[in-house]
């Protein structure tokens, strides 16, 4: 998978890449089979549960290029 952005839809980022779910579970965000939160840009999920979007996607795109 490329670089994610904080752009990006999480459904899309869990679709390439199931592993990157513990990033969105370690922020808060459990609810990640609802249609709304796959919908959700991961700037916009940032802001709802208080996280800092540029530290999440710097930890997935760690993750993602380590793989």
């Amino acid at each position: 998978m490329k670089e994610i952005t904080k752009d990006m839809l999480i459904g899309d980022i869990l679709d390439a890449d199931p592993g990157t779910a513990m990033f969105f579970f370690q922020m808060g965000m459990h609810c990640l089979g609802c249609p709304a939160s796959r919908g959700e840009s991961v700037e916009d999920a940032c802001a709802v549960h208080g996280v800092d979007p540029d530290e999440l996607i710097a930890q997935i795109n760690e993750y993602l290029a380590e793989k």
